[in-house]
């Protein structure tokens, strides 16, 4: 067994007092057994008449239901099911009697929100296991003080709380309001891996009932009354720049238009964030009625388009770190691209590690097998396009939406819109697919932005055709490979050369550095105002 302090993110322990009533339960439990879906409605759960909080991360019921929030958000690799997994874990409940709910956007309670780079699990595997085992020991000095026993005599099993000497027995439900009162224990014990009852288990999805039935749970399904529909037109190219709207009037007599106009998503000089890239920050709106209108309406939009000149972003880096970014001018081909790749792939590149004598390996070899691998830009492609929820009403700003890292818009939105943070209220929710494209969420400040002027509730709706030419792309890339051999083919050295448009792949240190005495690294890259992002690992998946 293994004790962890509970001081550990203890701005998650912040006590409540018991919250009566109103206990209302967005997830949808599924037994853990194999239970045919014709019986879903008998394993539905009776929902709690008082609900009492432990911590920011459960509340228990009355009736002994235990409700888990989950602080990550959720593409489909289902944080939502096993994040409530390690919790119940060391709670020590009847999974059948979970139910699962995404938290809300809260980064005093629960950090970082992000999901993305493999991280969720390893970098909440500590917090969730003190969670569940912090409210069980709460539950357990409840229990000892209201049968007068020592709380080291009370055990737990599967939500039922037991006293063996006096042959006593009481559900979680019984003691959840007396538990809500209790310290937050400084210390707490954690189960030795091998008495895992629900982890390494196989777990239904706890929306897969809600998916396979369409039941709403995408920020396109939001709905609202005075709602209206946006979409946005940007330029038709990367390096070209908005000139001005030539049909207005004509977009705005059209049926179900209430509005056409430009938006700039960062004000001039607004220096961006690690993750605010966003190849074309002046769009043209269009709001109205319906989704079918608004479409018919930017298919008839004309707008003049024209070149940008080369110019300098400044963009914040982690750890406060600031830098100049150059934004070339001009227009950009694949053609283009690749012969320039070719010619800088023969020319010597940046050396960026070196270890033996390469340069020699090479002379002396009997063979040299060389071979050159390329990839092209690669969109995301996402189930569900972009897309956002919006409602500006003064300074209050409500959004809901698919982002993988609600923490890195907001300050972004409130700089923008001259707001401070607190008055954003920002809903995560299930995202149709990620892969590193919804840590870029300049859709969600559209959103915002085109709320604000046209004071209505408004969702945001991205085409397919939007999606895909907006421009997170992962970069395109070249590498050339080199082995040297000898004349038992015997390795001698190894030369690595890549680059791409506009980063390079290499990870110099990486094998077969290290296991080769004669090794030679080089890069190089080439600039263009094509914007590029993560893509699931994107140079590694190269």
């Amino acid at each position: 067994m293994t004790s962890i302090k509970t001081s550990y993110n203890r701005r998650s322990f912040l006590k409540v007092s018991a919250a009566a009533g109103g206990g209302f339960a967005l997830g949808f439990s599924w037994l853990a057994a194999c239970t045919p879906i014709e019986k879903a409605e008998e394993i539905s759960l009776q929902m709690p008449e008082e609900w009492f909080n432990m911590n920011a991360y459960l509340k228990i019921g009355d009736n002994g239901v235990v409700t888990i929030y989950t602080p990550n958000p959720e593409f489909g690799q289902n944080v939502m099911t096993s994040m409530p997994m390690i919790v119940a874990e060391e709670l020590d409940v009847a999974w059948e009697k979970v139910v699962v709910e995404m938290a809300p956007y809260d980064t005093k309670l629960y950090g970082m929100q992000f999901t993305g780079g493999s991280m969720g699990i390893s970098s909440r595997w500590d917090v969730l296991r003190m969670t569940g085992a912090s409210a069980k020991q709460m539950l357990k000095e409840a229990a000892a003080e209201a049968w007068q026993v020592p709380v080291t005599e009370i055990t737990t099993n599967s939500g039922i709380l037991s006293h063996e000497v006096s042959g006593q027995q009481a559900g979680y439900g019984e003691m959840a309001a007396a538990a809500s009162q209790v310290a937050v224990p400084e210390e707490v014990d954690l189960k030795d891996p091998k008495d895992f009852k629900i982890i390494g288990v196989s777990k239904k999805n706890v929306e897969g009932h809600k998916i396979v039935n369409g039941k709403p749970l995408f920020s396109m399904d939001y709905q609202k009354e005075g709602m209206k529909i946006a979409m946005i037109e940007h330029p038709p190219a990367f390096g070209m720049t908005f000139k001005a709207i030539l049909n207005a009037e004509e977009i705005k007599g059209m049926k179900g238009i209430k509005d056409v106009f430009s938006i700039k998503t960062y004000k001039k000089g607004q220096a961006k964030a690690s993750f605010d890239t966003n190849a074309f920050p002046e769009l043209v709106a269009i709001v109205g009625d319906s989704t079918w209108e608004v479409m018919k309406a930017k298919k008839a939009l004309k707008v003049a388009w024209q070149p940008f000149s080369t110019y300098q972003e400044t963009v914040a880096g982690w750890g406060g770190n600031t830098s100049e970014v150059d934004i070339p001018a001009g227009l950009e081909n694949t053609t283009d691209h690749q012969s320039k790749m070719e010619a800088l792939a023969a020319k010597p590149g940046k050396v960026v590690r070196k270890d033996g004598n390469p340069e020699a390996a090479f002379k002396r070899a009997a063979k040299v097998l060389e071979r050159s691998y390329s990839a092209p830009y690669l969109a995301h492609n996402c189930m569900e396009p972009m897309n956002a929820f919006a409602n500006v009403e003064g300074d209050q700003v409500w959004i809901a939406g698919p982002l993988q890292a609600p923490g890195i818009i907001e300050p972004t939105i409130a700089a923008r819109m001259d707001i401070p943070p607190e008055n954003i209220n920002i809903e995560m929710t299930r995202m149709g697919g990620g892969f590193g494209r919804r840590a870029y969420s300049h859709y969600m400040l559209e959103a915002a932005l085109i709320s604000q002027q046209v004071n209505v509730p408004v969702k945001l709706m991205y085409t397919r055709e939007d999606d895909m030419t907006n421009g997170i792309y992962r970069p395109t890339y070249h590498a050339t490979f080199r082995a040297a051999l000898d004349e038992n083919n015997q390795l001698l050295g190894i030369h690595i050369k890549a680059g791409g448009v506009p980063e390079s792949p290499l990870f110099a240190n990486r094998f077969p550095a290290g296991a080769v005495d004669n090794y030679m690294a080089e890069e190089w890259s080439i600039p263009s105002n094509i914007t590029i992002g993560a893509f699931r690992a994107p140079r590694s998946n190269f």
